[in-house]
């Protein structure tokens, strides 16, 4: 019998990706990954918050889906590895003036390399997760990664950085599913999952503050943090975007392109965060047509689709999880150690290009990679 390693999250679409395997005849394992500790959070009412993403509570969920299901469950602990690989980073592109996607850090580092090597190491060559996403195949062609069968849902995005040998080695059991029909899945497999509410928030900062979270544990991940949040928790004048000063800020790492609302600016019109400047300690405000760019560059481009373009690249491009993807035309360079560099330019000009993030290039269903946004054009 083929077996695979479940990662469950103690969510409705991890719950039924189980009852899924099981019915195609798969030997499940199912897993939790400890990532965090929550008595490190902010308490209230004299207790740490808990995200909706592997908290205690979801542990217990993980494990009555598994025995009611009649597979073996474990907990592995990767606290260390994901303080290393997914928060420091976290904290340092804020510190940066960056704005990060710690969930693709997560799955890069921590599910699809991590996971895969416990896997390996109790006798299994395949994880599954829940993510809403497909992988395919034709024979003695490459692995394709492709969106999922529900647009609202699609979580291709946050998987830009597999590789083919990962993608050889993974399952998505969902990604062909309408969320409908994987929670009445759940409900008609008797999982207590079925109805359970999905996790929005970045698990590990329960109350969206993210200011708070990297003063409280900057020096905790990496003491050489410390010094650069000293000079960035340092005030520093909020400018118009003709240089005119606007008002005062508490710390360019509080702030991110786009933001709207937190300004304590009054002013005529709604005005929006256009640009951080951490060597001059500036955030940079104007009006909402001055978000719009025609480009943007990338670095790191990884291409999952395991062969690189001919360029110039005509693809769908995508800046946030939730952007409608738009045309554009891809220029390649690849500069000596740092990989394959991108110039994005729209056709028609985007809103919101944000450095941190990520671009992600599609062509109709297929993602052909991506890379993290340095700058806009």
């Amino acid at each position: 019998m083929r077996r695979v390693l479940l990662a469950m999250s103690g969510g409705v679409d991890s719950s039924t990706a189980a009852v899924i395997l099981k019915d195609q005849g798969y030997d499940v394992v199912g897993c939790t990954m400890q990532l965090w500790d929550y008595r490190r959070n902010p308490q209230k009412d004299g207790k740490p918050q808990f995200g909706r993403c592997c908290s205690l509570d979801d542990v217990y969920d993980a494990r009555r889906v598994a025995e009611k299901l009649g597979f073996p469950y474990y907990v592995i602990n990767l606290q260390e590895q994901f303080e290393r690989t997914v928060i420091e980073p976290f904290i340092t592109d804020y510190l940066e003036g960056k704005t990060p996607i710690p969930c693709t850090r997560c799955n890069t580092f921590l599910k699809f390399d991590q996971l895969l090597v416990f896997a390996r190491k109790i006798g299994i060559d395949q994880v599954a997760t829940g993510h809403y996403a497909r992988v395919s195949r034709q024979p003695g062609q490459d692995y394709v990664l492709m969106k999922s069968r529900h647009p609202s849902k699609d979580q291709s995005y946050y998987l830009f950085e597999l590789t083919q040998e990962q993608l050889a080695s993974i399952q998505f059991p969902v990604g062909g599913y309408e969320k409908s029909k994987v929670r009445e899945i759940a409900s008609s497999s008797g999982l207590g999952t079925a109805e359970k509410e999905e996790s929005q928030e970045i698990c590990f900062v329960p109350d969206g503050n993210y200011g708070r979270f990297i003063e409280r544990h900057a020096g905790e991940v990496n003491k050489n943090l410390l010094p650069i949040l000293e000079k960035s928790a340092q005030p520093g004048p909020i400018l118009f975007k003709d240089g005119a000063p606007m008002g005062t800020h508490t710390g360019v790492y509080k702030f991110t392109v786009g933001q709207r609302r937190g300004l304590g600016i009054a002013h005529s019109r709604p005005l929006y965060v256009l640009r951080l400047n951490v060597q001059q300690n500036t955030v940079t405000v104007g009006y909402r047509e001055d978000l719009y760019s025609q480009g943007l560059t990338a670095d790191r481009v990884n291409w999952v689709s395991g062969s690189v373009p001919e360029d110039p690249v005509k693809a769908r491009v995508r800046i946030r999880s939730r952007h409608q993807e738009a045309p554009a035309t891809i220029t390649l360079n690849r500069s000596n150690g740092s990989g394959w560099q991108a110039r994005v330019l729209f056709d028609a000009p985007q809103m919101s290009v944000t450095p941190g993030q990520a671009a992600v290039f599609y062509q109709g269903e297929r993602v052909l990679g991506g890379g993290w946004i340095t700058g806009r054009i």
